[in-house]
C-alpha cells in the first residue's frame, strides 16, 4: 500500500511539472493528410497541444526565424532607437526593404520592415545594432529563447532564417516562442498589419504582408512565413474566435499553397472542436477534510467545445480538472503554507484518523517529511 501510494504521488509531480504545456493526446480524434512534414496546433492561452505531427522533429524554420528577432528587439532595445545601416546589411541577399549603407532608421521602423516585408537587410540592422556581428547576436537570441522562453531543441546561427547546417528549431518550439512573443502588445500590433506605408531613402512602396491568410480567414491575427530551399515553406499562424486563441505552425510543405492549405484544416479543426474556459485566480478550495488552498493566478483550461469542467481538489493540494467524460484535462497545483499544512494534519486528522482513512506508515511518512521541511 505505502509503495503503491508513493508511486502515484511521484506519477502526480511529475505530471504538475509538465502541465503548463501539457502534452496529453487531443481529446477530439481526426486525421489529417497534411502536405508538411511536421505541425502542430495549440491553445495559445493553456498551451494545450490540440494536434501534433512530429512537432519535436529537428527542422530548418526559414524567416520564422525573424519572430525572435523582432520579439528581442522590441523587449530589449529601445523602438526609438536610431539604427545605422551597414554596408553588410545592405548587400544580404534575400527578401529586403532596401536599405541603404549609412540609411538611419528608427529601430522600431526596422522590425516592421522584418516582420511585415520579411526584410533580410533589416535583421542584419537589427542584429549589428545590438551585438556589432550577427553571430554575436545568434548568441543573445539562442540564450533568449533557452533561458527566458524554456525552448530546449532551437539553436540560431543567424537573425533571418538564411540556411546554416546549424540554424534549426521544431514546430513545438516555434509554437512556444510564438506563444510568448504575441503576449507583447507592440509585436502583435505589427505582425497583425496588412500593409504600410515605407519610405526609406532607397525605396518608398506600400509593403504587404506575406502571411497569406492575414485579411483572408476569419480571425487571424499574424504571424509570419518563410522559405528557403533546404527548410521547403514554412508558416506560423494565429488566430482568434470567441476567446479561443489558436497557434498553429507548419514547417516543410512542399509549396506555399500547401502551407496555407495546412494551417486551414487545422485552424478549423481547432475552432471547430475545442474551446478556452477561464479559472480565476484567487479562488479558495478545500479538500476532503476541510484544508484550505489558493488559485494563485487565472488559469487557461482547452476542453472540447460544450464540455463542462469537474474541479477535484487532492489533500496533497493540487487540483484535478476532468471533463464530462472523466478524462484528465489538467493538473494544477495550488498554494498553502507547509507550517499551516502540517498543523492542521497533525491538530485535525490524528484524532479522526479511522474517518480520514490513511495508511498509517503513509501518515507516518507525511508527517516526517513536514516536520522535516518545518526545521529547514
Amino acid at each position: 500500500m505505502i509503495q503503491k501510494t508513493g508511486i502515484s504521488f511521484f506519477i502526480i509531480m511529475i505530471l504538475v511539472a509538465i502541465a503548463p504545456f501539457s502534452t496529453y493526446a487531443n481529446i477530439v480524434e481526426q486525421e489529417f493528410e497534411l502536405h508538411s512534414e511536421t505541425a502542430i496546433l495549440i491553445d495559445a492561452n493553456s498551451g494545450k497541444v490540440l494536434y501534433n505531427q512530429e512537432s519535436k522533429k529537428q527542422m530548418y524554420p526559414a524567416s520564422l526565424t525573424k519572430i525572435v528577432t523582432g520579439i528581442i528587439a522590441l523587449e530589449q532595445g529601445n523602438p526609438e532607437d536610431i539604427v545605422t545601416v551597414s554596408k553588410n546589411a545592405r548587400e544580404v541577399i534575400g527578401t529586403r526593404v532596401y536599405l541603404l549603407e549609412g540609411e538611419q532608421v528608427p529601430l522600431y521602423k526596422l522590425v516592421q520592415g522584418l516582420m511585415i516585408n520579411s526584410g533580410n537587410d533589416a535583421g542584419l540592422a537589427i542584429a549589428e545594432h545590438f551585438d556589432g556581428t550577427e553571430q554575436r547576436f545568434a548568441e543573445r537570441m539562442n540564450k533568449f529563447v533557452r533561458e527566458v522562453i524554456g525552448v530546449k531543441d532551437t539553436n540560431f546561427t543567424n537573425p533571418h532564417g538564411l540556411f546554416g547546417e546549424e540554424h534549426y528549431t521544431t514546430a513545438y518550439d516555434m509554437a512556444k516562442i510564438t506563444q510568448y512573443a504575441m503576449k507583447n502588445k507592440e509585436f502583435r500590433d505589427i505582425v497583425a498589419t496588412r500593409e504600410l506605408e515605407w519610405k526609406g531613402e532607397g525605396w518608398e512602396t506600400t509593403i504587404v504582408n506575406h502571411h497569406r491568410l492575414l485579411g483572408h480567414y476569419d480571425g487571424v491575427t499574424g504571424v509570419k512565413n518563410g522559405y528557403v530551399g533546404q527548410a521547403g515553406f514554412t508558416l506560423v499562424t494565429t488566430a482568434s474566435r470567441n476567446n479561443l486563441d489558436l497557434i498553429v505552425v507548419t514547417l516543410n510543405a512542399p509549396t506555399a499553397h500547401r502551407s496555407v492549405q495546412d494551417t486551414i484544416q487545422l485552424l478549423d479543426y481547432g475552432f471547430q472542436h475545442y474551446e478556452t474556459k477561464w479559472i480565476a485566480g484567487g479562488t479558495e478550495y478545500k479538500d476532503q477534510f476541510g484544508n484550505k488552498y489558493n488559485l494563485s493566478e487565472d488559469l487557461a483550461v482547452t476542453v472540447p467545445k460544450g464540455e463542462k469542467l469537474t474541479i477535484e481538489i487532492s489533500v496533497y493540494g493540487y487540483m484535478r480538472l476532468l471533463t464530462e467524460q472523466n478524462r484528465l484535462v489538467l493538473i494544477k497545483p495550488l498554494e498553502r503554507p507547509i507550517t499551516s499544512a502540517f498543523t492542521q494534519v497533525k491538530e485535525e486528522h490524528i484524532e479522526t484518523e479511522s474517518k480520514v482513512e490513511l495508511n498509517q506508515g503513509l501518515y507516518e511518512s507525511i508527517i516526517s517529511t513536514l516536520q522535516q521541511v518545518e526545521k529547514k
